[in-house]
């Protein structure tokens, strides 16, 4: 959301081609789906702070978000507080969340008028210490005005403020879903899953080294700035940026042994438990206040294969408890798994059990048998030898497939090369949920019923070798 009032620059030697999405596999680390109000994830930036550094006409307060209908709401309004003319809110995850490399992610409506700028963004979680740009932004949205644009934008220091971005047109008055896909080497923008911008990062090219560090995520509708300019619609006023969910996704690799780590505070369901700040390796937040009877569920948990699976629970406890896990609502018990007295409610340790379980995709619930413990996260290892179904196209002994039209239009089927007409399907959404399943017929893959949206289709064909591409609705 900083700009100066030069257009977009940017070096020859950071842009790469636009390109077509490789196939990749996604889990789910962290989300806010806004279902029980604004989570202790976020906090609030107050006031105007000399106009956010964009000469902004805004005052932000918390005042201005709210959460209706499992839809997170931030209104700019029309009014005076704190010698400013207009009203609106800025929320970050700073010093609560933050995140190194992924899929980040939001499902946003926009709102249009003269003067508005919302933007769904990420700075670098350095920037106490080393300022900006030093710190390095990745704006994963901006829209400013009543235009259908929408600006991806990277800003970092290589002497001086270097920024680099492009744009594409939408319906941006209607529902999308605005991600970048951050990696190593490189960063994409996406609108609906298709990528408009992608900016090399590799070994710090150009001097973006700053995004080689962890970023926290923020959401806000500002008045007034630079990029918008000083002239304002009071008539669109009051104007609310409606937010569905956002949600974070890190790369899953198909090798032998692989392991997965699912953050107790992002179950898809928590019985009890209560998010707090926690001073573990890496920091965030563990589940605590557990009493006996309160679990957590995540949902749609691949096991790949049949065999032997090591789970792993990092938890921490004054004088010790016992915890479970299962699966399915119970119809699968995984057994108990004693926590020993670690001398504090912060003092972390790693417990581990070790259970047998047939390939498919269950929900796994974590259970507390007794009181008295904490939870940070629990880690899922694969056996030893064992290849995901999530593995990609190109994985080795992996037949090569795409799929098309990509992405796919309401009243179009999914196609796929004729050699895979009788594989055993499933179709994937964003957050890992299981949203088909049946056999590849010669007439393609019926998607009508799918929300717009990422997904990823998994096949098994019938010499049973195992491949995966991503795909999108429109």
């Amino acid at each position: 959301m900083r700009h100066t009032l030069t257009a977009l620059l940017g070096a020859a030697t950071l842009l790469l081609s636009t390109r077509t999405t490789q196939a990749q596999t996604y889990q789910q680390v962290w989300a806010d789906e806004f279902t029980n109000g604004i989570s202790s994830s976020w906090q609030f930036d107050t006031g105007n702070n000399n106009g956010w550094g964009n000469n902004e006409k805004e005052y932000y307060q918390a005042a201005n978000a709210t959460v209706v209908n499992g839809v997170l709401q931030i209104t700019a309004k029309k009014e005076s507080v704190g010698g400013f003319g207009y009203t609106s809110a800025r929320l970050k995850t700073q010093n609560l969340k933050d995140f190194k490399y992924g899929r980040i992610e939001a499902r946003i409506k926009l709102p249009l008028g003269q003067g508005l700028w919302p933007g769904f963004w990420m700075m670098g979680s350095n920037i106490s210490s080393v300022g900006w740009p030093q710190c390095g932004e990745i704006d994963i949205m901006e829209h400013i005005n009543a235009d259908n644009t929408i600006y991806g934008t990277a800003h970092w220091y290589s002497g001086g403020h270097a920024q680099y971005g492009k744009t594409t047109t939408t319906t941006a008055g209607d529902w999308h879903v605005y991600s970048v896909e951050w990696t190593p080497t490189a960063i994409t923008w996406f609108v609906d899953g298709t990528s408009y911008c992608v900016i090399d990062i590799t070994n710090g090219t150009g001097n973006t080294q700053a995004f080689q560090n962890p970023f926290f995520i923020l959401l806000n509708l500002a008045v007034g700035g630079n990029l918008p300019g000083q002239t304002i619609d009071d008539s669109k006023l009051p104007a609310t940026m409606y937010v569905d969910y956002v949600r974070v996704s890190q790369l899953v690799t198909s090798t032998t042994g692989t392991s997965r780590t699912l953050q107790a505070e992002a179950a898809d369901v928590n019985s009890g438990m209560v998010a707090e700040a926690c001073s573990d390796t890496g920091g965030g937040q563990d589940m605590g206040y557990v009493d006996a009877g309160d679990y957590l569920v995540f949902n749609n948990v691949n096991f790949p294969v049949t065999g032997t699976y090591t789970i792993d629970y990092r938890v921490a406890s004054p004088s010790g408890g016992t915890v479970s896990s299962d699966l399915n609502a119970g119809s699968v018990q995984l057994g108990n798994t004693t926590i020993p007295a670690t001398g504090g409610w912060q003092n972390w340790t790693t417990v581990t059990k070790t259970v047998s379980i047939n390939a498919g995709t269950y929900n796994l619930g974590v259970f507390a048998q007794t009181n008295g413990w904490n939870i940070n996260w629990i880690r899922i290892t694969n056996p030893v030898g064992a290849r995901s179904t999530l593995a990609t196209a190109s994985s080795a002994g992996a037949a090569a497939t795409s799929v098309f039209p990509n992405p796919v239009a309401a009243g179009q089927r999914l196609q796929t090369e004729a050699a895979l007409v009788g594989s055993a399907y499933q179709v994937m959404d964003a957050l890992g949920r299981l949203a088909g399943q049946g056999t590849l017929s010669a007439g393609g893959l019926d998607v009508s019923g799918l929300r717009p949206g990422r997904y990823t289709l998994l096949l098994v064909t019938p010499t049973q070798q195992r491949v995966s591409q991503a795909f999108s609705k429109e």
